[in-house]
C-alpha cells in the first residue's frame, strides 16, 4: 500500500451543472477493513489561549469554530471530506510527489481538511487558513492505522463553495492553487495543476530551482516540476467520467458517478475500498440551503446517499459514530496502533449484512437493492422539493433529517 489511494473528487459548476447549482461529489478511497464514520459538531466558542488536539498534534484554538458535518476514518481527529454551515465543502487527496512526505508527526491533511472546514466562511478563506497552517506547523505522520509501517503523503485539496472552486496542491509546506467559477474539474491522487496557478507559496519555484528540478528558464509547470520520475499524470478516469456527461450535472450524475467502478472511480481492490462517499448541492441563490449527502458505509454501489441540511437544533445520529475509546485508544498512545479496536458504528453493522446479501444471494440481493435505491430516490425527490420552494425548510423538519434516514435504512437491513 505503498501508493497513495486512488481516491476521486469532482466538482461541477455552471453552465456545466443544473440550474444555478454547484455540485460535489467524493469518493474515500481507503484500507479496506477502516471504518468511517459521519459526525456533526455545533459551532463553539473557545476560551483565549486553548489548544485544539489534532490526530496526532495540538495546535492553537481560534475563539470560534463554525458547524461542520465530516466523513472521517473513526480512529482520527480530521476528515476525508466534509462540509460547514457557510456553504463550504473540502475533500482531500493523498498524492506522491518528487519529496517524500514527512514521516514526523504533524499535521496529517484530514486534519488540514476540518481545520479549514471550521475555520473558513469561503473556500478561499479555508485555502487560506490550510496554507497558513500548513506553513506553521508543516504535514507528515501515517495516514492508516498501521503499527508495522507508516504511509506518508503529500496532500491536494478541492475547496468548493457556493461561488466558486479551488484546487490546493501542497508539496511540505510548498503549494501552489487554482480557482475555477465554471465548468467541470476531477482531482485524484496525483498533483494536477500545471501552468495556471491563480496563488502560490512565495518561495515555491526558488526552492524547485535550489532542488534541481526546474531551471528557471523553462515555463513553470507545476505538476512536471514536482511529481515522481514515474507518474503518469493520468486522472482521467475520475476526468473522463464527468466531461462526456452530455446533460446537466445533477447530484443523480455525480451519485452515478461514483458508484462506477467499470471506470475505476469507485474502488474495490485487493488493498482498497470506496470506504465512504460524499455528494453535495451548493445552489449559488443563497435563499436555498446547501444540502451534503453521505453513505456513511462502504461501497457507493451498495449504499444509500442520505441527505444533511444545517439547522440550529441538529440532531446528533450515534448510529452513525464509532464507539469512543477515550485516552485508551491505541491511536493516541505511543507507540500507536499496537492493537486495532473493533470501530465498527451500528450503521456500518448493519449494512456489513447487507452487502453480504447483495454480493450472495442473488434474488435477495436484487431486491434488497432495489428498496435501497427506493429509499434513496424518495430522499432526492423530497430533497429536489426543497431546493424548488421559494420558501425556506422548516429547521424542525430538517433537524432530524440525516437521523430519520439512518434510522430508516437500518429497518430496511433488519
Amino acid at each position: 500500500m505503498s501508493g497513495a489511494p486512488p481516491s476521486y473528487c469532482f466538482v461541477a459548476l455552471p453552465p456545466r451543472a443544473k440550474d444555478g447549482l454547484v455540485v460535489f461529489g467524493k469518493n474515500s478511497a481507503r484500507p479496506r477493513d477502516e471504518v468511517q464514520e459521519v459526525v456533526y459538531f455545533p459551532a463553539a466558542d473557545h476560551e483565549a489561549e486553548s489548544k485544539v488536539e489534532c490526530t496526532y498534534i495540538s495546535i492553537d484554538q481560534v475563539p470560534r469554530t463554525h458547524a461542520i458535518v465530516i466523513s472521517r476514518p473513526a480512529w482520527l481527529w480530521g476528515a476525508e471530506m466534509g462540509a460547514n454551515e457557510h456553504g463550504v465543502c473540502i475533500a482531500n487527496e493523498a498524492i506522491n510527489t518528487r519529496e517524500p512526505a514527512a514521516e514526523t508527526e504533524a499535521l496529517l491533511g484530514m486534519d488540514l481538511v476540518r481545520l479549514g472546514l471550521e475555520r473558513g466562511t469561503t473556500a478561499k478563506e479555508a485555502l487560506d487558513v490550510i496554507v497558513s497552517l500548513l506553513d506553521e506547523h508543516g504535514q507528515g505522520g501515517n495516514y492508516y492505522e498501521d503499527a508495522h509501517s507508516c504511509h506518508s503523503f503529500q496532500s491536494a485539496y478541492l475547496l468548493v463553495d457556493r461561488d466558486e472552486a479551488w484546487v490546493l496542491e501542497t508539496v511540505g509546506k510548498y503549494w501552489a492553487a487554482e480557482r475555477i467559477t465554471e465548468g467541470v474539474r476531477c482531482i485524484c491522487n496525483q498533483l494536477s495543476l500545471t501552468t495556471k496557478m491563480d496563488e502560490e507559496h512565495p518561495e515555491l519555484r526558488t526552492y524547485a530551482q535550489s532542488q534541481g528540478w526546474w531551471t528557471g528558464e523553462d515555463e513553470f509547470n507545476f505538476a512536471q516540476v514536482f511529481s515522481p520520475a514515474d507518474d503518469h499524470l493520468d486522472c482521467c478516469a475520475g476526468k473522463d467520467s464527468l466531461e462526456k456527461q452530455e446533460e446537466s450535472i445533477t447530484v443523480q450524475t455525480m451519485i452515478n458517478i461514483l458508484r462506477d467502478k467499470a471506470s475505476g472511480v469507485c474502488i474495490d481492490s485487493e488493498s482498497f475500498l470506496t470506504t465512504a462517499s460524499i455528494v453535495s448541492v451548493l445552489p449559488q441563490n443563497r435563499s436555498s440551503p446547501c444540502i451534503h449527502y453521505f453513505t456513511g458505509t462502504p461501497d457507493p454501489s451498495r449504499s444509500i446517499f442520505k441527505p444533511f441540511i444545517f439547522v440550529d437544533d441538529v440532531k446528533l445520529v450515534p448510529k452513525a459514530q464509532s464507539p469512543c475509546f477515550g485516552d485508551d485508544d491505541p491511536a493516541k498512545k505511543e507507540p500507536r496502533f499496537q492493537e486495532k479496536p473493533d470501530r465498527r458504528h451500528e450503521l456500518y453493522k448493519a449494512h456489513e449484512w447487507a452487502r453480504a446479501v447483495i454480493e450472495s444471494d442473488q434474488e435477495q440481493g436484487r431486491t434488497l437493492r432495489k428498496t435501497m435505491l427506493e429509499l434513496e430516490k424518495q430522499g432526492l425527490e423530497a430533497m429536489e422539493e426543497i431546493l424548488s420552494s421559494p420558501e425556506p425548510p422548516d429547521p424542525a423538519e430538517v433537524g432530524d433529517l440525516f437521523y430519520d434516514c439512518v434510522d430508516t435504512e437500518m429497518k430496511f437491513f433488519k
